[in-house]
């Protein structure tokens, strides 16, 4: 093989396609973009989402514009003007007064959601109520809802009315007496603390005591008379020992007159003799 001879291997390299460079090229005239149109022309380019003309199907589906607050509470709304005029028809009135059974005008009349519900002032139960400051108001009234705008409670409590919120809790909260009986529970089981240390510590003089030996009855009244500390029992063999040394070193009676004994009996013979 010649130097000449080189070539790189089949298929690892394409040659450019040249177009627009005659008839024998493959690709002239019109250089593989087939005739006249759009795309035919330089920059003609179209974008995949294009529709040809036509209202694309971005815009012609609906959109969500701006910002939506998924937080927002929706509330039932009344006004205290309406609520006037439910009172001037006396629609308010006489639910009052079926609920306290009093004379009409003798006490505030109580506005609450289901009383409105009643007089269709409200369409539903299900959504808060807020009672809003527009219109005029000139009864008395205790008026029970989720929520009031200022100008409302303005308007209510000056006519010599009375509101009331309603408030949620936004947390949870143990249940009354919890905190008592526990700590009720806290404080027996200190009282019975003391008891319960006398009880285990009673054994353990017990034993302090029966472990002394016979050798040691002064040293365990001294040992009485000052504070207990705890005493390490002997073992067995410690026992034993202590037996051992005490029947070598301390000889007994009989032992005693069976060594003297002898030596008299000598002595009487000599003196005889």
């Amino acid at each position: 093989m010649k130097l000449h001879d080189l070539r790189p291997a089949d298929g690892s390299r394409t040659e450019r396609t040249r177009v627009g460079r005659g008839i024998a090229a493959g690709k002239g005239k019109t250089a593989g973009r087939g005739t006249k149109g759009q795309k035919a022309r330089a920059g003609g380019s179209i974008p995949a989402w294009f529709e040809g003309g036509q209202t694309p199907l971005h815009v012609r589906i609906p959109k969500l514009r701006g910002f939506r607050n998924r937080g927002k509470v929706i509330y039932e709304i009344v006004n205290v003007g309406d609520i006037d005029a439910a009172v001037e028809r006396g629609a308010l009135e006489t639910q009052s007064s079926e609920v306290k059974g009093k004379s009409k005008g003798s006490a505030q009349i109580t506005v609450n959601q289901d009383i409105l519900r009643a007089v269709g002032l409200v369409r539903s139960l299900d959504k808060p109520l807020k009672i809003l400051g527009n219109g005029e108001l000139r009864v008395s009234l205790f008026v029970v809802a989720d929520a009031f705008t200022t100008s409302a409670r303005a308007k209510i409590e000056g006519a010599g009315g009375t509101v009331s919120v309603l408030e949620v809790p936004t947390r949870t909260t143990k249940a009354i007496g919890v905190d008592e009986a526990q700590d009720s529970k806290a404080a027996s089981t200190t009282e019975q603390e003391p008891a319960s240390a006398i009880d285990e510590a009673a054994p353990v003089a017990g034993d302090d005591v029966a472990n002394v030996d016979e050798g040691g009855a002064a040293e365990a009244a001294d040992e009485k008379a000052a504070p207990a500390r705890p005493r390490r029992s002997k073992t067995k063999a410690e026992a034993a020992t202590d037996a051992a040394d005490a029947a070598t070193d301390t000889p007994t009676d009989s032992e005693v007159e069976a060594a003297t004994t002898p030596d008299d009996a000598a002595t009487t013979s000599g003196d005889d003799a």
